[in-house]
């Protein structure tokens, strides 16, 4: 197991390299010039000289990306061009809320989803399984945003049993946020679910298991679902991963103070230093998302050896 990881970690190491270069030559195709942004609201030609000279953006580009990578070799990100701030500092200060909402949408999606695709594989053929599987469909299809704004009007507006958006981070603030972001997840685990049963449940060890005489909830639950979790793993390790780097269209539709509404609000600014390190970030929490999901695979199933 030792062995395994760190020959992932190594492995990460060029994936990461990528994906930083690949950014740091993508953000230049924003327009705007980051230098009208740090002289605020006194541009003279000799404050930009300055700036430029300062932030090294008057070098050419080779050069302005080696001194990127250095600072990455020191994990250093930068300071923000609009915040005045170091950019790991903002992202910590961002990070609370957006783990808050993506843990707790995940917990949703998986109570839910879960639930759903074992009713569906259970009652294989009923009109229960066509309707989780309409359900999922939608949720797999509506958009965030439009889910999201409906979400306001409807319980926000038209009930006002729920708060209108807003940046103060408590329970009632995180239900509706919470709930939009978690119907995407719910239909794809539901599906996923309902999908690895049905294949599980044809295999021969339960169909000896029902022969046995053990009854169909027993094999199904005990038997079927733990051997079913793996692909089911993978997708919520994946999106976990995602939502952690920042929901970015949920947390700018419900004004919620996290890396996605940071990053989102970088982008209009053109705040380089900090959409490449929240661009690292996601990066960085996928990769050990990976390496975690690949880990559970051997937890789950005993036959599964890591080499």
């Amino acid at each position: 197991m030792g062995i395994y990881l760190l020959r992932r970690l190594l492995f990460a190491i060029p994936v990461l390299w990528g994906i930083a270069t690949a950014v740091f030559f993508l953000v230049f195709a924003i327009p705007g010039d980051p230098a009208d942004i740090l002289m605020g609201h006194h541009p003279t030609e000799e404050a930009r000289q300055a700036i430029e000279a300062k932030y090294h953006l008057d070098r050419p580009i080779l050069v302005q990306y080696g001194y990127f990578m250095a600072r990455l070799v020191r994990f250093d990100l930068g300071r923000s061009y609009a915040h005045k701030a170091e950019v790991s500092d903002i992202l910590l200060d961002h990070a609370g809320a957006t783990i808050l909402l993506a843990v707790t949408s995940v917990a949703i999606a998986v109570v839910f989803g879960m639930g759903l695709g074992c009713l569906a594989a259970y009652n294989q053929g009923t009109w229960l399984d066509g309707a989780v599987m309409t359900i999922s469909v939608l949720g797999i299809s509506t958009p965030i945003f439009w889910l999201g704004l409906m979400g306001i009007l409807l319980f926000c507006k038209v009930l006002s049993v729920l708060p209108f958006p807003d940046p103060e981070i408590t329970l009632r603030h995180l239900v509706l946020p919470a709930l939009t972001l978690s119907a995407l997840l719910v239909g794809y685990i539901a599906r996923m679910t309902r999908s690895s049963l049905l294949e599980v449940i044809r295999q021969d060890y339960v169909r000896t298991a029902r022969a046995k005489g053990l009854s169909k909830p027993v094999v199904f639950f005990k038997h079927g679902l733990r051997n079913a979790l793996i692909p089911v793993v993978t997708i919520i390790g994946l999106n976990l991963a995602g939502l952690l780097g920042g929901a970015i269209a949920t947390e700018t539709v419900f004004a919620w103070p996290g890396i996605g509404r940071a990053m989102f609000q970088a982008v209009g600014e053109r705040d380089v230093p900090l959409i490449e390190g929240g661009v690292i970030l996601l990066a960085l929490v996928f990769v050990i998302a990976n390496i975690i999901v690949d880990v559970s695979y051997a937890a789950l199933d005993p036959r599964i050896r890591l080499k």
